[in-house]
C-alpha cells in the first residue's frame, strides 16, 4: 500500500513537472507570438517589410533622352526603340533552335553574318550547354522593319529584346554641330550631345505594386510611382531646307574636287542665326566608328583666312576717314622693313591704279599701304579688336578656338591687313561681316533657339538676337558694300565667278596660302591654297550671308580655285534667297511684265474642263497625280505664260510619279517642285542634264531632289581663271 502511494506520488510529480514544462512553453510560445506580433519582428527583420517585398514587385520607368529639333520642329536627334536579336538553344524551353543550318541560312543575312558563323555559334553553345546566345553586333540597334522581316521568317528559338537607342533621322546633317552618343544613349561623345548631355539626359522613375503568388497585379493595389523625368528637348536655328541642301552641294564638291576639308556657313546677319553649318570630312553619325574627322572646322579652327579680311581692313580706313578709293598708287611690290610684299600676280601689279580698283583686284600692297601710310597699326588692331578677331565669339557650340593675331612689328601689320600671317576662325569673319551687312551693328552668331523642359513645357532658355558691338557706322558700312559689289561685278574684280543674274551679291574672295609643316614658308603648288569667298544679298538690305572655305581641292591645270567654292556659294546661296522669298530671280520680274496668255485660278475644276482651253493657248498641261479634280497650280492665277510654257496641275489623286525632267528650265523645275511640295537643290546653270529621282519613281511632299543644269549648245558660261594668290614675297 505505501509502495503504491509512494508510486502515486512520484507520478503526480512527474505529471506536474510535465505540465509546468508544457504551461512554460506555452508561456513562452505565446509571449514571442505576442512580442513578434507587438514588434512585427524577427532576429531583426520586420516581417511587414519582408512580406511586402515578397509580393511587391518594382518596375524601372525609363526617362527618355531629350530630342534635338531644327527650326521647324522636325528631329535630327531623337530616342527610339531598337531591337536585339537573339537565339534560345536549350531544348527545355517552349521554343528553341532545332534546325541549326536553317536557321543560320535564313538568318545570317538579317544580321550581317556569314551562315557558316551563325551555325558554328549555334554548335559551340549548346556543346557548352547554354540557355542563349547573343549572335553579335549586327544583331543588336536592329530597326522596327528590320525586326518585322525577321519575325516572317518564323523560326524556331530566335527572340527579340526592345531596347532604346539613339537616332539621327537626317543621316550626315550638320554632324559636327549635333555630334553623337552611345548608341544606347550611356555616353554622349560630342557636339551639342556633350555640351548639353546634362540637361539633355533622363532621370528614370519607378513604380512598386503588389501582386498575387502567381505574379498578376492585384486588384486596386497600393501603388507608389516616382514619375520619370525626360530630358530637355533642344531647339535650333538650323534650317533644314537650308542645311539639306548645303549637304548635298558639299558631297558634290567632295566627290568632284576631293580637298583636304571644306567649310561652309550660312546665317542670317539680322539676328546672328546660323541657318546652316557643315564641313567636309563629315560623319554619319549613327555609324559613328567610321568617324576620321572630329573637329568642327567652323569654330574650332584657325587659320589665315587671306583676303577676306580685307573687307575689314578697308572698313576701318573709312571709318576713320584716311580712305580715299579715286587716290592712285603703285602697285606691284612694297618695301616693309627690308622685306618685300608683292601682289598675288607674281608681284607684277597692275601699274598706277585706284585704291578702288586695287580692292576690286585684291591687291595686297594696296592693303599695306593702307595700314602702313594711312591708317596706322595701332588703329588697325584697334578696329579688328572692334570686329571681335581678338577674342572667341561665344557661340553656343563646344571647343570654339581662339584668334592668333600677329603683332609684332610693321611687317606683322601690313601681312594681318591682307590676311597673312594671323589666324581666326570661320565664325569670327561671319560675326564680322554682320557688322558690314547690318548698318554697323554686329550680331552675336548663336545655333541654340531654346531649350523646353518637357516634363511640364517650359522654356528654361530662349535666345534672343544680341549687338555685341557696332564697330563702324551705317554711312561706313554703306560703303563697304559699294567695294563689295565692284568686287563681284567690276571688270577688275576677282569675284566674276559669284555673280548670280537676278541677285545683288556682295562680297570678297580670299586665296590663302598655308604654312608647310615640314619647311619654312608655304606650301607651293596650284590649288595648294584655301580658297574662299564671304559675301551676303541682296546688297541693300542682306538678309544671308554665307562664307565658303575650300582646302586644297585636286584642280586640273585648266581649273581655278574659285570653281569648287563658287559652285558651293551660288548654290546655297540662291537656294536661300528663293527658299526665304527675300527677292525675287530675274525670271520672276520678266514674268510680271509679261503680256501673253494669263492664268486663272483652276483649284476646285477638273482636269478636262481646262484642256482645251489651254492647248487653243499654246499652253504645255503637266498634270501630276492620278486624279480628276485640281487641288494645286503652278505658276498662280494671273500669272502670264509665254507660247509652250508648262503649267503644272496637282490632281487630288493618291499617286505621284517622278517626270523626266530633262531639258526642263530651272523655272520650270521650280514650279514643278512647288506645286508637288519638294525640296529641289540645283547645281549649275541652263536645263536640267541630270536628276536624283529616277522618272517614274513614286513621290511625295516633302521628298529631296537635286537636279544637275548645264547650258545647251547655244549657251556658254563665264569662268574667271585669274585666281588671286595671298603672295606674301619676302626678300632679302
Amino acid at each position: 500500500m505505501k509502495r503504491l502511494e509512494i508510486k502515486r506520488s512520484v507520478t503526480n510529480k512527474r505529471a506536474v513537472l510535465l505540465l509546468s514544462v508544457v504551461l512554460l512553453f506555452f508561456v513562452i510560445l505565446l509571449g514571442r507570438i505576442i512580442y513578434i506580433q507587438t514588434t512585427q519582428e524577427i532576429d531583426g527583420q520586420n516581417l511587414r517589410a519582408l512580406g511586402e517585398e515578397r509580393w511587391t514587385t518594382t518596375e524601372v520607368l525609363k526617362g527618355v533622352r531629350g530630342t534635338i529639333y531644327d527650326r521647324t520642329g522636325s528631329p535630327v536627334a531623337q530616342e527610339v526603340n531598337s531591337y536585339t536579336v537573339y537565339a534560345v538553344l536549350d531544348q527545355n524551353y517552349q521554343r528553341y533552335v532545332v534546325n541549326n543550318e536553317e536557321t543560320a541560312t535564313l538568318l545570317a543575312p538579317h544580321i550581317n553574318m556569314e551562315a557558316q558563323d551563325l551555325e558554328r555559334a549555334f554548335a559551340n553553345g549548346q556543346a557548352e550547354g547554354k540557355f542563349q546566345i547573343e549572335l553579335g553586333s549586327g544583331a543588336r540597334h536592329l530597326t522596327f522593319e528590320q525586326v518585322t522581316a525577321i519575325r516572317e521568317l518564323d523560326l524556331d528559338g530566335i527572340y527579340f529584346r526592345e531596347e532604346s537607342r539613339r537616332y539621327y533621322p537626317k543621316q550626315t546633317y550638320a554632324s559636327h554641330i549635333i555630334g553623337f552618343t552611345e548608341r544606347n544613349t550611356g555616353e554622349a561623345r560630342m557636339g551639342l550631345e556633350r555640351s548639353l548631355d546634362e540637361l539633355m539626359s533622363a532621370d528614370d522613375g519607378t513604380i512598386r505594386y503588389q501582386r498575387d503568388r502567381k505574379g498578376f497585379p492585384l486588384l486596386n493595389p497600393n501603388q507608389n510611382i516616382t514619375a520619370a523625368e525626360n530630358g530637355h528637348a533642344v531647339y535650333l536655328t538650323l534650317d533644314s531646307n537650308i542645311q539639306t541642301a548645303l549637304e548635298q552641294v558639299m558631297t558634290q564638291v567632295e566627290e568632284d574636287y576631293n580637298p583636304e576639308k571644306i567649310i561652309a556657313i550660312v546665317a542670317d546677319p539680322k539676328t546672328g542665326e546660323i541657318l546652316g553649318m557643315s564641313n567636309r570630312p563629315s560623319f554619319n553619325p549613327n555609324h559613328y566608328e567610321q568617324i576620321t574627322n572630329y573637329l568642327n572646322f567652323a569654330v574650332s579652327d584657325r587659320y589665315e583666312p587671306g583676303s577676306t579680311m580685307k573687307m575689314f581692313t578697308v572698313a576701318a580706313a573709312i571709318e576713320e576717314g584716311v580712305y580715299n578709293g579715286e587716290e592712285f598708287y603703285q602697285s606691284g611690290t612694297i618695301e616693309v622693313a627690308d622685306r618685300r610684299i608683292g601682289d598675288h600676280n607674281e608681284a607684277r601689279g597692275w601699274g598706277s591704279i585706284s585704291y578702288n580698283e586695287g580692292f576690286y583686284r585684291s591687291s595686297n600692297v594696296a592693303m599695306a599701304k593702307l595700314v602702313l601710310e594711312k591708317l596706322g597699326s595701332d588703329k588697325l588692331y584697334e578696329y579688328l579688336s572692334k570686329f571681335g578677331f581678338d577674342e572667341k565669339t561665344g557661340i553656343d557650340l563646344p571647343n570654339e578656338a581662339d584668334s592668333l593675331l600677329a603683332r609684332n612689328g610693321r611687317v606683322d601689320a601690313a601681312t594681318t591687313a591682307f590676311g597673312q600671317g594671323s589666324a581666326v576662325t570661320p565664325i569670327q569673319q561671319i560675326q564680322a561681316a554682320t557688322a558690314i551687312a547690318n548698318g554697323g551693328k554686329m550680331m552675336k552668331p548663336y545655333i541654340i533657339d531654346s531649350i523646353v523642359d518637357p516634363n511640364n513645357n517650359t522654356i528654361v532658355q530662349k535666345n534672343e538676337p544680341e549687338v555685341v558691338g557696332e564697330p563702324i557706322s551705317k554711312e561706313t558700312a554703306d560703303q563697304v558694300k559699294d567695294l563689295l559689289e565692284g568686287v563681284v561685278t567690276n571688270s577688275a574684280g576677282t569675284g566674276h565667278p559669284y555673280y548670280l543674274e537676278g541677285f545683288d551679291v556682295i562680297g570678297k574672295t580670299g586665296t590663302a596660302q598655308i604654312n608647310n609643316p615640314n619647311a619654312r614658308g608655304y606650301i607651293q603648288g596650284h590649288g595648294e591654297n584655301i580658297f574662299s569667298f564671304l559675301g551676303m544679298a541682296p546688297k541693300e538690305d542682306p538678309r544671308v550671308i554665307v562664307y565658303v572655305a575650300v582646302e586644297r581641292p585636286k584642280l586640273s591645270l585648266e581649273e581655278s580655285g574659285s570653281m569648287p567654292t563658287s559652285m558651293i556659294f551660288n548654290t546655297i546661296m540662291k537656294h536661300s534667297l528663293q527658299y526665304l522669298n527675300i527677292t525675287p530671280t530675274l525670271d520672276e520680274i520678266v514674268e510680271e511684265t509679261e503680256t501673253g496668255f494669263k492664268t486663272e485660278d483652276y483649284v476646285g475644276q477638273t482636269v478636262s474642263s481646262i484642256q482645251e482651253s489651254l492647248q487653243e493657248n499654246g499652253v504645255e498641261l503637266t498634270v501630276l497625280g492620278n486624279g480628276s479634280k485640281i487641288e494645286a497650280q503652278q505658276p498662280l492665277a494671273g500669272k502670264g505664260l509665254l507660247h509652250g510654257e508648262r503649267l503644272f496641275i496637282r490632281t487630288d489623286g493618291d499617286h505621284f510619279q517622278m517626270p523626266d525632267l530633262t531639258g526642263w528650265s530651272n523655272r520650270d523645275v521650280r514650279r514643278f517642285a512647288q506645286a508637288m511640295e519638294l525640296n529641289p537643290t540645283f547645281f549649275g546653270n541652263g536645263y536640267v542634264e541630270k536628276q536624283s529621282i529616277e522618272p517614274g519613281t513614286v513621290i511625295e511632299p516633302g521628298d529631296y531632289i537635286v537636279v544637275e543644269l548645264a547650258p545647251n549648245s547655244g549657251e556658254r558660261e563665264y569662268s574667271r581663271e585669274d585666281d588671286e594668290l595671298n603672295l606674301d614675297q619676302i626678300g632679302e
